[in-house]
Formats: structure tokens, sequence, C-alpha cells
């Protein structure tokens, strides 16, 4: 088991857990994993988020950085995968975003982007850790003129923005409809400044609600983990769609006009019923990953699309998508990734991949949603110690009561358990018909690992 990185790189409580000096220790050592067979001076790209430690971990990690003898471009606050995207765009050696995604202020975390502007893999994680045990950074330091150097590069937030605007331009503003409106919920956090440019760039009637980050306000009962103020705002004024991203970016979940809660399955849905009826869905395929919905299945079976899934984590959502050459693939969280454009989940990318899509198609999103029909699921998470997370695998008593579980669902619904990557919870999921009854049993299970992981 890995020390320091989860399923989506480093998270912990900011300068406490996720201190200076280990930050420093994990920029050098990454330094020298990703660069060590370059035969230049390695540069490095830096984006955070919105938080208030964001500064005080990024000055950590340039001087990680500049101690190993790369040089840095900082972006400051930008989303996720704007740094992916400016990463193979430069064909920087890697790129580095500060951020804990959709967790409250006093989380931070550490995410490594490889050269090619994806996440690195599982192996090259592990083989940063080891370096940074080694007790060996000492040996990885650059004297003299060999120092790094680092530099303020925000204007490159601009060529995201180019980016995005101009993968739309031309099919937005051909169907564009006035009264279309939407309202874009950026969590405080990465996307508060550059989703306004995009949007007004493409000549949407927009609204941007939560777009005043002050440091310990993102995430806070907003954005894609907090939809209660965008269901709220969307049907009290009439908006036809609400858009919400998560604190880094990269996740994007969306509001029906009558306020229903559009997932990443059914978003899933939308795009590859639109690019298959176009030709464009890679051999005939979505993947996936194993918290799926059973109606997201479903839904590819009856419209003759192949299925695969994965481990939880968008990492391996497109390891598999590299693998076999998919282009459509994603998590029900809003992780959606569409590998013709940017090889991450990219929150603004989908929300305007599905404006295109309900502008092409003259149907609101409620119209467009009913493709998939989805089952009830209910998430309770077992709080353990974080040493502990994985032992109900070999807990009998805890197995007993899942395989009854199995066995009463049969056909109807699934039991999913797995260890969170990133916090000190088993994670509990049932699939079923009845949702008084699955969410009484995953509490029963959830109740039972938390008495017996004690």
């Amino acid at each position: 088991m890995r020390k320091y990185f989860g399923t989506d790189g480093i998270r912990r409580i900011a300068n406490t857990e996720l201190t200076p000096e280990l930050v420093f220790r994990v920029a050098k050592a990454g330094a020298y994993v990703l660069a060590k067979n370059s035969n230049h001076t390695p540069t490095i790209l830096i984006g955070r988020d919105t938080r208030i430690s964001g500064t005080l971990i990024e000055s950590a990690m340039i001087a990680g950085f500049l101690s190993y003898g790369a040089n840095v471009k900082s972006i400051g606050v930008i989303p996720t995968p704007a740094i992916a995207y400016l990463t193979k765009k430069l064909n920087a050696d890697a790129g580095v975003v500060i951020s804990a995604s959709h967790n409250t202020f006093e989380f931070n975390g550490i995410k490594y982007f490889s050269n090619k502007g994806m996440k690195i893999p599982d192996e090259i994680e592990e083989e940063i850790e080891e370096i940074m045990d080694l007790g060996k950074l000492s040996e990885f330091s650059a004297v003299n003129e060999h120092i790094g150097i680092s530099e303020d590069a925000s204007f490159m937030a601009d060529e995201y923005v180019e980016f995005i605007t101009n993968l739309f331009k031309f099919d937005i503003l051909n169907n564009i409809n006035p009264e279309f409106k939407v309202v874009i919920d950026t969590a405080n956090g990465a996307t508060y400044k550059v989703a306004e440019r995009i949007f007004t760039n493409l000549g949407i009637n927009h609204t941007v609600i939560n777009n005043c980050p002050n440091g310990i306000n993102i995430n806070d009962n907003c954005g894609s983990t907090h939809l209660d103020m965008l269901k709220k705002y969307v049907v009290d004024n009439h908006y036809d769609m609400g858009i919400a991203y998560d604190g880094d970016g990269d996740r994007c979940l969306l509001i029906d006009e009558k306020g229903n809660v559009v997932d990443g399955d059914i978003i899933l849905a939308i795009i590859s019923k639109y690019l298959k009826e176009n030709n464009r869905l890679n051999k005939n395929t979505l993947v996936a990953t194993v918290m799926s919905n059973l109606g997201l299945k479903k839904y590819a079976k009856e419209n003759d699309i192949n299925f695969i899934d994965t481990k939880v984590g968008d990492r391996y959502v497109l390891e598999k998508m590299l693998e076999e050459g998919y282009n459509l693939g994603g998590e029900q969280s809003g992780h959606i990734i569409c590998l013709d454009y940017n090889p991450t989940g990219d929150g603004i990318l989908t929300s305007l991949m599905v404006l295109k899509i309900l502008l092409e198609s003259k149907k609101s999103l409620l119209e467009a949603s009913k493709i998939i029909s989805i089952y009830p699921q209910v998430l309770v998470n077992a709080k353990v110690d974080n040493s502990k997370k994985y032992d109900y695998k070999q807990d009998d008593v805890i197995n007993e009561k899942i395989e009854k579980i199995e066995a009463e669902i049969l056909d109807k619904g699934r039991v999913l358990i797995r260890p969170s990557g990133t916090e000190p919870l088993v994670r509990v999921m049932i699939e079923g018909e009845d949702i008084n009854y699955i969410t009484k049993k995953a509490q029963d299970i959830a109740t039972l690992i938390e008495e017996r992981l004690k």
C-alpha cells in the first residue's frame, strides 16, 4: 500500500499533515523521477485552486523543484484540466496541480501530470515515494548555475481560454439560442475566472454564482458536491440548465430545468448517444467505473454500445481508453474524459459539450436525459482508522453480511464496498429498486464495518 499517494494524488490537511517539509520532498523526488531521463533542464508547470493554503504549498513545491534544478512556470489559479492541456502543449517535463478538489478548504493536495498531460500512473507515484524515503534527496541538489528559476506565467490561462473557446465557437455560435439561459456555479474555486470568460466568448446567455473566493469558501455549500443552492436558483429564476463545477474544475454535474440532478452517468449517456449518431464514438465503446449506475449499463446494451468498467478513479478510466483506443469515458461523480480534446476530466469542456448537443438537437436537458433510467443508489460512509480501511476483506462477519444482502437483491441491484483513496472511510454503495430497503441495508453494513474495525 502506498504511503503518501491515494487514488487522486496526495490529499491531507494543509500545514499539519501536508507540511511544507513533506511538500518539498514530494517536489524534489517528483522532479527527479519525472525528468531523470531528460538531457535538458526540466521545466515544470504549477497551477492551484483558491484555498488559503495554496500559496504556502506552492512555495514549498517551487523550492523543491528549484533545489533539484528544474525551472518552474507558475500559472496561478487555474483549473486542473488547463494544467493538463498546457503541459502537453508546451512539452513541459511535468505539470502539478495544488488542490484538494471537492474537499473543504482545510485540505489541500498535489496531483502530478506527465509531459503528455495525463495523471502519472501508480508505478511512478510509487517510485516517487521510494525516492522520498531513501534519505538521499540531498544527492539531487543543484548547485551554482544549475539551480532552477521560477517565473510568473499567469498569462498562460489565456491559452486555455482560447483552446476551449475555439473547440466550440463554430458549433455553438451557429446554433445559439439567446433565450436558452444557463447558470454556472464555480464553487468559489479554480474555474471562477476562466468559466466567465469562455461563456462570454461563446455568446451564451449565462449567470455565474459562487465566484467570489476568499480562501476558505471553496466548495462551501456550493459546487458539484452541494447542489441545493443551484437547484433552487435554476427553478426559482427559470433557467434552462444549471452547471456545477468542483473546486479544481475537473468535474461537472448539471441541473435540468425542473431541478433534477444530471450526474456523470447521465452525461455519459447523452454524449455517447451523440457521438454514436455522428460516427465518432471510437470502437462503439463507452468506458466507466464499477461505481457507475446499473442504468448506464442497461442504456449501453439497449443502444448497442459496448460498455467497459474499471476500478474507481478517472486515471484508470483513461488508462483503459488509451490501451484500447476509446475516446469517451468517465465517472458518475462528473469526471468526463473526451479524449479527442483533452486527456483528463474537464468540467468546462463537458458542460459545453452537453450544451452544444442540446442546442443542435433543440432539446431541453430534461428531454435529453430521458434516454437513460437511473436505479436508486445509496452511498453510506463507514468511518474507520486509515490503517484499517482494507481489513473488511478479511472479516468473515462483514463478508457474510454482504453476501446475504447480495443474495436478497440478486439481479435487481448490487452491493459495492470500497475503501476511499483519499479519506479514512470505507464506502458502502447499494443499488436497487426500493430506496428505503437499500438505505437501511447500506447503513447496516456501514455500522457493522465501524463496529468490527474499531
